[in-house]
């Protein structure tokens, strides 16, 4: 068991002896040096100097950890630059602490921080080109350790200049390492001699067992596992404290070189069965690979084990072994072994039990959610305000990340994208995901992919089931720059509708035909110069007069580009912002073009079921968020990245939309097959891009889930192609039912809250006059002033049935969207002639000239003062009136003398 600390004047053998107690010693480390420092041109009694110009005070940084992703009480991933599990003194098995000393520092606790006997006679041995020794204390070598660590955590990489190369990350790292251990020339004297100044100093600053716990803890013991307690767990898959003599022996004969000594993969440590050891055929090993276990054959040659227990014990690893023989002497010589667990340790063989060291989003298994938490980690400000400060929070700081991964969402997610939709689909590039996160806080609670990740590109080049890139995500946090949202970008236009006052029960003309001309006050109008711009409905429908209820249910574009044309797109556009929803690439949408009220744009399906889940929240905007909670190495919690829950939209106009939405999921929507039907009430959209790109995004009052099938590069039709029995374009539906229900089981729902009266009203609207046009001209004035028209029977005029005689009701205002009647002319009617005053004689000729051939006295009155033929006072019908030319036109007169 290692002593405590010694006290300041039993530190002796220290480095102060080496360079002022002994006159001796000094005179060896100065000989020793005298070489190096000749070769530099510098004398030989420079070498004191140097060593007082030197820093004096080292202080230990935090050890680099794996910063570890949480999905509740399950690991998501870790990563890493080391592995590393720090303990506490007590927490490492002594036998480990008898192994390391006793191979590395038997003197530990009697020097002052430098082995002057080991120091000196390593100096000796290299000066004068003998074998190469390191002569290194635990002190010092834990100071070398801070050094390379203090290193690789500002490694970076370098960019190319015109007089030095790049330099990837990787070999910036590789650099330090080498940097550290280097030991030729005047440089390699001059780190030994700065090691040895820091140890002294070190050693008045901590005990002793705080640094050779502080070794044990940063120590690398071969790739990436750094530490006694990674280092266990690797190798034999035991902790620390459970680690027995053989296996301390393994891992203290590692420490000088744990590359070529580890035993976790053939490269580095000399393996058995090929090419380790040579066998005769009687079994014997030959002389070639006997220097490395010569103690194995010590102990048969005294008769202490037999041939086959050598050749068992010798059978594997045989440089490790050689290594682990030696540690066991140096502790049998020590008397922390006896011989007996010498023997028995040296024939037993080495046998790791390898535990997995992989790291990173590959082996998540859910590797997109994981891809884009790291994504976040990487942008975030939360994490440090330069890339480096990002990255070492992913790969040093031994973060705890609590993220918002609901296992029971995710999985029903992944299920249904395994079940539905195919990892690649010949001749095009195929993807999907499904997203879901929570309405009332944005935490995002599944992200599933059909492909499988990879981040090796030449891997997802050559296998289009691979894919690095996170379809959910846009192009700062997954690489994605969105797709084209097809009808669920409707939702902006409605949204506007309502906020502007207007009924969804308005009546419109939806029918098919040039697309009405746009106003935009941000960007300029969108003009349909000659009305040659149509856009057509899904399905070549043609459309009719109707009111933006059924307009949603049907996702007719036609429809709402009526409404469009009565909003401004620049508020369309504003709209979207504020809901979260911006291009993939992160900019903003600007509504230039009809087409973008349809849905042109590319989106990322996580914003849009941000966008949704406000609706359905209430009109409250969640920003979407993966992340809970940061703690650090020591549990202390670190600010996690802020995302805002803010009101957007009143409670009202929520209301009003979701009240629209449902209509979609009802039996006749659009989006029925996406239905659970488990009792949960559900708002949604359908979507579909020129056959490219196909939506489903459904809500209850708890979560949201949005899926996207379609191309992820390339504009190939889904429709008419068939995976599995099951057309691409119709894959939506079944992955969005699953994944929702999986929801509606675990977060339930609520009932949506009823639309305002004013949204549903009845609307009136000013009806234009249109007696005398053309029937056709008439149907479209009436028309896209939001009524609806019906042709009555012909009524008399003395035009055609091609124009309008009469409309019931008439001119003035009526309900929007009620029937307007429209009578057309027979030709058989005319206008009475007014002939009040003229004598009977004019009033007969006046109305044969008008086409009435039938006219008679109809009553008369006597007046002396009245012409003898008579005068007349009314007609009957009326003079100005519409009647049939057959119709009698009888006359009111008055004369001297009536006729009997």
């Amino acid at each position: 068991m290692p002593e405590n600390k010694r006290t300041a004047s039993g530190a002796l053998g220290g480095i102060v002896g080496l360079v002022g107690l002994s006159a001796v010693a000094g005179l060896l480390v100065t000989a020793a040096v005298t070489p190096a420092i000749a070769v530099s041109g510098a004398a030989a009694s420079s070498a004191i100097t140097i060593f007082d110009k030197m820093p004096s005070y080292l202080q230990p940084d935090e050890l680099m950890q794996p910063t570890t992703l949480m999905a509740g009480d399950q690991v998501l991933a870790k990563f890493f630059d080391q592995n590393r599990s720090p303990v506490t003194f007590d927490q490492v098995n002594p036998v480990m602490y008898d192994a390391i000393l006793s191979s590395e520092d038997p003197r530990y606790y009697q020097h002052g921080g430098v082995d002057l006997i080991g120091t000196t006679r390593a100096l000796l041995s290299n000066a004068s080109g003998g074998e190469t020794q390191g002569g290194s204390s635990i002190s010092q070598q834990y100071v070398k350790n801070v050094l390379v660590q203090r290193c690789e955590r500002d490694a970076k990489a370098v960019e190319a200049t015109d007089t030095t190369p790049a330099m990837t990350r990787d070999e910036a790292l590789q650099k330090c390492a080498l940097e550290a251990i280097q030991s030729d020339g005047a440089a390699g004297y001059q780190r030994k001699l700065q090691e040895m100044r820091y140890a002294v100093q070190l050693e008045k600053e901590y005990t002793k067992d705080q640094i050779l716990l502080g070794y044990l803890n940063i120590a690398n013991f071969g790739g990436v596992t750094y530490g006694i307690d990674a280092a266990a767990k690797r190798y034999f898959n035991v902790t620390a404290s459970q680690l027995n003599v053989g296996q301390a022996a393994v891992l203290a004969g590692m420490v000088q070189n744990p590359n070529r000594f580890r035993i976790d993969i053939p490269e580095g440590s000399i393996n058995d069965g090929t090419t380790a050891w040579n066998k005769a055929p009687d079994g014997s090993i030959d002389d070639v690979d006997q220097g490395t276990i010569q103690a194995l054959y010590t102990l048969r040659d005294n008769g202490e084990i037999t041939q086959e227990q050598l050749v068992n014990a010798a059978d594997g690893y045989s440089e490790t072994k050689g290594r682990q023989l030696y540690v066991l002497s140096r502790m049998e010589a020590d008397g922390k072994i006896t011989h007996e667990q010498y023997v028995q340790f040296a024939i037993e063989p080495i046998t790791p039990q390898i535990t997995s060291t992989d790291q990173g989003c590959v082996v998540s298994a859910a590797p997109y959610f994981c891809q884009y938490v790291v994504a976040t980690i990487l942008n975030d400000p939360a994490f440090g305000t330069e890339t480096d400060d990002r990255v070492r929070a992913l790969r040093q700081d031994g973060l705890t990340i609590q993220t918002t991964l609901d296992w029971r969402v995710q999985d029903a997610a992944q299920q249904a994208m395994n079940d539905n939709a195919p990892a690649m689909y010949a001749n095009m590039d195929f993807g999907s995901t499904a997203v879901s996160l929570e309405a009332g806080t944005g935490r995002v609670l599944a992200i599933a992919q059909n492909t499988k990740f990879t981040q090796d590109q030449a891997q997802a080049e050559a296998d289009p089931s691979y894919n690095s890139i996170v379809f959910a995500g846009d192009s700062t946090y997954g690489g994605s720059d969105g797709f084209n949202a097809g009808s669920t970008f409707k939702l902006f236009t409605l949204v506007d509708w309502v906020e502007k006052g207007h009924s969804l029960n308005e009546n419109l003309n939806g029918r098919l035909g040039p697309v009405p001309n746009m106003t935009n006050s941000c960007t300029g109008d969108w003009i349909n110069f000659n009305k040659k711009d149509i856009i057509q409905n899904f399905g070549n429908s043609q459309g009719y007069v109707g009111t933006p209820l059924r307009f949603t249910r049907d996702s007719l574009n036609t429809g709402y580009l009526a409404m469009a044309s009565e909003l401004d797109l620049c508020d369309i556009a504003k709209t979207a912002k504020k809901l979260g929803v911006t291009r993939g690439n992160g900019t903003d949408i600007d509504m230039a073009v009809a087409n973008n009220v349809i849905g042109n744009d590319p989106v990322s399906p996580l914003a849009m079921a941000g966008a949704y889940a406000t609706v359905a929240n209430g009109g409250t905007h969640c920003q979407p968020k993966v992340i809970d909670k940061v703690t650090d190495s020591d549990g202390a919690e670190r600010q996690a990245p802020v995302r805002d829950c803010t009101p957007a939209l009143t409670a009202d106009v929520a209301a009003s939309v979701g009240y629209a939405l449902q209509g979609v999921m009802a039996s006749g929507g659009t989006g029925s097959s996406a239905n659970p039907y488990d009792g949960t009430p559900v708002l949604g959209k359908t979507g579909t891009h020129e056959g490219w790109n196909t939506w489903m995004i459904e809500s209850s009052t708890k979560v949201t889930t949005a899926v996207w099938v379609g191309n992820w590069r390339g504009i190939e039709t889904l429709f008419g192609k068939y995976w599995n029995g099951q057309q691409l374009s119709d894959m939506r539906y079944s992955i969005a039912r699953a994944t929702q229900s999986a929801a509606d089981e675990f977060y339930g729902g609520d009932r949506f809250p009823d639309p305002p009266s004013n949204a549903l009203r009845t609307q009136q609207r000013d009806l234009p006059n249109v007696v005398g046009q053309s029937i056709d001209s008439a149907r479209s004035t009436l028309e896209n002033a939001g009524f609806r028209v019906s042709v009555g029977d012909p009524v008399d005029a003395d035009f055609g049935n091609d124009r309008v005689a009469a409309q019931n009701p008439g001119g003035g205002s009526a309900p929007a969207g009620s029937v307007i009647t429209l009578s057309p002319g027979n030709g058989q009617g005319g206008t009475v002639p007014d002939v009040a005053g003229q004598p009977v004689s004019s009033a007969r000729a006046a109305m044969l000239s008008a086409g009435y051939g039938t006219v008679s006295i109809g009553s008369c009155s006597k007046d002396e003062k009245a012409p003898a033929e008579g005068q007349v006072v009314s007609t009957n019908p009326a003079g100005g009136s519409s009647a049939n030319k057959s119709t009698n036109i009888a006359l009111t007169i008055v004369a001297k003398d009536c006729p009997s």
